[in-house]
């Protein structure tokens, strides 16, 4: 077992002086050099006992260095394992990130203790199954829940994330490693941005250079565009999840549904045509689709969007009949432009001039114009 066996010498040190940290140094010891590989069975056996009585030793510096040479060992007993975990902390903690042998069971009836500091390491662990993440979550507070999203290598279901932006939703705790998690649950995504954005809004307000009315526009068109970048390269159930999302927090407007079409999200126009009319999606895109004008038409109005917009949604429409993503680079880019160009055509031919080319000039601009504009 090499260097870290135990002599003859650590024995009869032991026995002459059993101190505190004698009998650490012999835990250590002991620890380091215990395998499956280089023990005999009764070798194994006896260090397994001694293992025992070293769980139940008075001091805490000799129960923290059998823990901190077992947390990563596989051969550990069960019984070791949960009995270190169960430990004041500065035993538990290093058993419950980082030891295999306890399963979700174990780390479950850790978790109903509710102690904050031993959730923390369960969160740090290197795999969190959905169940694990799911008890943490009920019952972790703020710091639980921050070191859990922040793990990669925590599963956490969308119900369970939902639950985190309900909770701590306003804790830049929690919001800052939610916000650079490599995939959110595009629900979660618009909620989170949401969160976000109003934090930003008081910031804003407090530099005292920008007006309300300003500040507010501005926090729209972010969380407007933070939301359509979700939801492009997103399935029909999340879009459509998304769409019913937005539309029962009073965030389907009219400006989301024509960015999204200037974006070339035609899957979130079509989505969110049918939520605001109340019909199918299937009829939503007959309607939109219709060759002719009057089935956008007829939808658009029974969508009770503006009617200045109608001519931008019209000309949108026809360009995306028209065109296909090419999947080169910056396509998008090329097809918003499409669109832009092809809704400035159509506000001239109606003699409305506008001076900027930019969509969230237009926007703005078509947000003035009077709503007999057909």
């Amino acid at each position: 077992m090499g260097e870290t066996n135990l002599s003859e010498n650590d024995v009869k040190r032991l026995l002459s002086d059993p101190s505190p940290e004698n009998r650490a140094v012999t835990a250590q010891k002991l620890a380091q050099g215990f395998d499956g590989q280089h023990l005999s069975p009764s070798e194994r056996a006896l260090a397994e006992e001694i293992f025992r009585l070293f769980t139940k030793d008075v001091e805490v510096q000799v129960r923290r260095a059998l823990a901190t040479n077992l947390k990563e060992n596989p051969f550990v007993p069960h019984d070791v394992a949960m009995s270190l975990a169960s430990d004041v902390d500065d035993v538990a903690l290093p058993m419950l990130e980082y030891s295999k042998v306890l399963d979700d069971k174990d780390l479950m009836e850790i978790i109903q203790g509710q102690d904050q500091s031993k959730l923390t390491a369960i969160a740090r662990r290197q795999e969190v199954s959905e169940m694990l993440s799911d008890a943490l979550v009920d019952q972790g507070g703020e710091g639980v829940v921050a070191t859990l999203v922040a793990n990669e290598g925590a599963q956490i279901t969308d119900a369970s994330m939902n639950k985190v932006l309900d909770k701590f939703g306003d804790s830049e705790e929690v919001q800052k490693p939610l916000v650079v998690r490599p995939k959110l649950p595009i629900t979660v995504a618009e909620k989170l941005v949401t969160k976000v954005s109003e934090g930003l809004r008081e910031a804003l307000l407090a530099r005292q250079k920008l007006s309300p009315e300003l500040t507010a526009d501005l926090i729209l068109q972010s969380r407007e565009r933070a939301t359509l970048s979700f939801s492009i390269d997103s399935s029909e159930e999340e879009v459509e999840r998304l769409v019913q999302q937005l539309a029962s927090n009073n965030r389907l407007t009219p400006s989301i549904v024509l960015r999204a079409l200037c974006m070339g999200d035609l899957k979130f126009f079509e989505y969110a045509l049918a939520c605001r009319s109340g019909i199918p999606v299937v009829n939503a895109r007959m309607l939109i689709h219709d060759s002719g004008s009057f089935g956008l038409q007829g939808i658009y109005r029974k969508a009770g969007l503006p009617e200045q917009f109608y001519p931008a949604m019209l000309a949108a429409v026809t360009v995306a009949r028209e065109m296909d993503y090419d999947g080169r680079e910056n396509d998008r880019g090329r097809y918003a432009r499409r669109m832009l160009e092809r809704v400035l055509t159509q506000y001239g031919d109606l003699g409305v001039e506008f001076e900027n080319d930019d969509l969230e000039y237009l926007l703005a601009k078509m947000n003035q114009l009077p709503s007999d504009i057909r």
